[in-house]
């Protein structure tokens, strides 16, 4: 939502601030809760879901952006955002060192890399094109929030299928999660509702 006001200036009420500050508040102590049940818990881990929860939220914006001003389709959208990104990894890996070891470990075991990179390329090309195809239709925020709400169910998943313990902090946490994501449906069709209402105003 931040990044939808900053970068397309965008207004949003009430009710949609409230459901941003619920949903964020709610996977933060979701994953605080890791922390107390999780041995292999690490504060690094938090860091970069922190970090990848801020680039969902700034990439969304400016893709949303690009698209409605240069009318871009969505395979130029991924080219640009995948070509620009692969250029960052790219020279954070050289300048870390891990390119080198990176390149010597896949060459070790060529099927196992290259062939789980392409699987995962393939079925992530087609999960974008679903985030871009949300994104054009329902905006940014809308996007973020489905994703957001993505993340929590692979930790929802991961208590069916590992053996992971269960706290009441998780149980709470996800209600908010869910009662923003509530808020954030109510704001939508209150402000559908309001248009309609404002043309049938006019119309009369």
């Amino acid at each position: 939502m931040v990044g939808s006001v900053l970068i397309q200036g965008k207004n949003y009420g009430i009710f949609d601030f409230f459901a941003a500050v619920l949903m964020s508040v709610g996977i933060v102590f979701f994953t605080l809760a890791d922390s107390e049940v999780s041995p292999n818990f690490d504060v690094r881990g938090v860091g970069m879901i922190c970090i990848a929860l801020a680039a969902d939220a700034i990439i969304g914006n400016v893709q949303e952006k690009a698209m409605k001003s240069h009318q871009a389709s969505n395979v130029e959208v991924v080219f640009y955002s995948y070509s620009i990104g692969l250029l960052y990894l790219f020279v954070g890996s050289f300048l870390f060192g891990n390119l080198i070891p990176a390149i010597k470990f896949c060459a070790e075991y060529p099927k196992e890399t290259y062939g789980y990179a392409f699987i995962f390329s393939v079925t992530g090309y087609f999960g974008i094109q679903l985030v871009l195809n949300l994104i054009r239709l329902s905006g940014a925020f809308v996007a973020v929030t489905v994703t957001t709400l993505r993340k929590m169910v692979s930790i929802v998943i991961s208590f069916l299928l590992f053996n992971k313990p269960f706290t009441l902090q998780y149980a709470w946490a996800g209600s908010l999660v869910v009662l923003g994501i509530y808020l954030n449906v109510y704001s939508k069709k209150l402000s559908t509702f309001s248009v309609k209402k404002s043309k049938t105003t006019i119309q009369v």
